[in-house]
């Protein structure tokens, strides 16, 4: 009977003991369940910026300055300008003028003085461009001329003796491309055909490398190569002994 009791008794004390809840470290969850909290979403992530191939080393940039004489005063020399004159005669008078016809209002550069001399070229050049491959491009008004009535574009320029131009003539219908090696001037390019006197004109001129193209109103009128000129050189316009001339929206871009 008594081992009866004492084997009761000590029943009772492990299933007490089993019952009694178990120490918990600090921190540590008493469920005996273990509960996951909610998922949280991921922020997604910034979408990745593309990758720009970096430009090879000395690969050419394109660049591109324009002048439309707006910002220039009336009746006065352009900014930005350097002027010389290639053969004999006057220098030429370049003034900036405000026509009401003007491509892009109120100003264009105007050459004014009428000297005849027939071997008379006054050159504006734009200062601070050195070009090689490019597009040259300028809106152009044969105004009067008895001897010629030519506006034209210079790309290539060296100095007053050495340069590409190329010109159109109402008096002729006619444009062309010259070299003007040492202070002489070689045709070696012509296209005729109609050219207006007291009109706007689109002109341009494309030179990568050799290769030389003119453009007349939107359409190419000269095709041509030639390799007299293969280094970087200035810009500008160009007129011939009496022509009175306006030009406007003057554009130079590397190619």
């Amino acid at each position: 009977m008594k081992n009866t009791i004492i084997f009761a008794s000590t029943l009772a004390l492990f299933l007490g003991a089993c019952n009694e809840p178990r120490a918990t470290s600090p921190g540590a969850s008493t469920a005996t369940t273990a509960s996951h909290p909610p998922t949280r979403a991921r922020p997604s992530a910034a979408p990745a910026e593309p990758e720009v191939a970096p430009s090879p080393a000395g690969a050419p940039v394109n660049t591109l300055r324009s002048w439309t004489f707006d910002g220039d005063a009336a009746n006065a020399v352009p900014a930005g300008f350097t002027f010389s004159r290639t053969g004999s005669g006057a220098m030429g008078r370049w003034v900036v003028r405000a026509e009401a016809d003007a491509p892009s209002r109120p100003n264009v550069l105007a050459q004014l003085d009428d000297d005849d001399t027939d071997v008379r070229f006054p050159v504006a050049v734009a200062n601070g461009v050195s070009l090689l491959n490019l597009r040259l491009s300028v809106r152009c008004k044969p105004i009067s001329g008895r001897v010629d009535q030519a506006c034209g574009l210079v790309f290539r320029y060296r100095d007053e003796n050495n340069y590409y131009i190329t010109r159109a003539n109402p008096l002729e219908n006619n444009v062309r491309l010259y070299t003007v090696k040492d202070g002489r001037r070689w045709q070696i390019a012509s296209w005729s055909g109609t050219v207006t006197a007291g009109a706007w004109h689109q002109y341009a001129v494309e030179a990568r490398g050799d290769h030389l193209q003119v453009f007349w109103d939107g359409t190419k009128v000269l095709d041509h190569h030639d390799a007299t000129f293969t280094v970087p050189g200035g810009v500008g316009v160009w007129t011939k002994a009496d022509s009175i001339v306006y030009f406007d929206d003057l554009r130079a871009e590397s190619h």
